[in-house]
């Protein structure tokens, strides 16, 4: 009889240990139900971070020995359908602030001046300062911007010469007196080689007046140093040409009526703010034949030079380079029949100088 007691016992235990099991898991299912349906959908996203509410979850309840995390299946949460754009901040109420309550866009007032406003000196400095004080002062800033004479003197080339038999020289000095306007221009200019008389020197007065913001017309007389005595009637323009061309173009009328023209024109490359490459160009041309100065009418002469200067101050600034001069057309024949050459290349170091 114990011996069946023994028996029968255990086997009712069993489906007690089962119902019990049950029982737990339902109640463990139950609880990941309510959390589920307490959980946002993917339509009202959490205001933090969009994610379920685990705050609200029991977590000290659940023993992970006893979930079956084999029945859950995790690739049945779509992230893509999360709709993070959802935040339209066109939605957002900015058009109830009323710009146009501003005080920027207040009507400007339209009232006069207050009488006091006019009580004191013209000008306000007056005051502090004295009015003859200021008056001297105004006068002076006139004077200064609206023409004030200056004096200015530049060697644009004062050089020494090495080439073929003996050296040589060449001085190229110009400067003027006057205002913006209106000014007195000096040019002096000639070459030679050491040990003998300059072959050609001339002096320049001229009248110049500014025609435009660049250039300016120039009027006066030329007088020759060396050969025949002549005197020359001189018209011409100088100026700054488009690209920072400098540009001097002269015609010439002689006293005996010969009729001659220059033009010359240089620019300055800068390599460095104080290293400047100038290449230069000198035409020479006459009307008619001059046989007492060996000119040919047509292209008399030409000159190209090349000149690399270095600033030490933008006042002073030495160079070196090359020049190469040709005598063309009937000026040619004249030097073939006096046994000169009708060609030079002309080694050249000299100073830049401005005052």
């Amino acid at each position: 009889m114990r011996a069946a007691m023994l028996l029968i016992l255990p086997l009712t235990l069993v489906p007690g240990v089962a119902l019990a099991q049950d029982h737990q898991h339902g109640s463990q299912h139950a609880q990941g139900t309510d959390a589920a349906a307490q959980a946002p959908t993917s339509q009202e996203p959490n205001a933090e971070n969009g994610a379920t509410d685990h705050s609200q979850m029991d977590h000290g309840s659940m023993v992970p020995s006893q979930m079956d995390h084999s029945t859950m299946d995790h690739g049945i949460m779509d992230h893509g359908a999360m709709d993070h754009g959802a935040v339209d901040p066109g939605v957002m109420g900015h058009s109830g602030v009323d710009h146009s309550a501003m005080p920027n866009d207040a009507p400007i007032p339209q009232a006069p001046p207050p009488p006091e406003a006019f009580e004191g000196p013209a000008f306000a400095a007056d005051a502090f300062v004295g009015a003859e004080k200021m008056a001297a002062s105004r006068a002076s800033v006139v004077r200064e911007v609206s023409g004030m004479p200056v004096f200015w003197l530049q060697a644009d080339r004062a050089e020494y010469r090495a080439r073929h038999g003996k050296d040589g020289y060449l001085w190229d000095v110009q400067g003027y007196y006057g205002g913006d306007l209106d000014k007195f221009w000096f040019k002096s200019e000639g070459e030679g080689s050491f040990g003998e008389k300059p072959e050609a020197a001339e002096v320049q007065g001229l009248w110049s007046h500014a025609i435009g913001p660049w250039w300016d017309l120039q009027a006066g007389i030329r007088q020759d140093l060396t050969g025949p005595n002549r005197t020359h009637a001189v018209i011409g323009v100088q100026g700054l040409a488009p690209y920072l061309f400098e540009v001097d173009a002269t015609a010439f009328l002689s006293t005996t009526g010969d009729f001659t023209a220059r033009i010359e024109a240089e620019l300055d490359q800068r390599i460095t703010q104080r290293l400047i490459l100038q290449p230069r160009v000198e035409l020479n041309l006459s009307a008619q034949d001059i046989p007492e100065l060996g000119i040919g009418a047509g292209l008399d002469t030409a000159e190209v030079g090349l000149r690399l200067r270095y600033e030490f101050a933008r006042e002073f600034a030495p160079y070196v380079g090359i020049e190469q001069e040709w005598k063309l057309g009937g000026s040619a024949d004249y030097a073939r029949v006096l046994g000169e050459g009708t060609s030079a290349t002309n080694f050249v170091i000299g100073v830049r100088f401005w005052f």
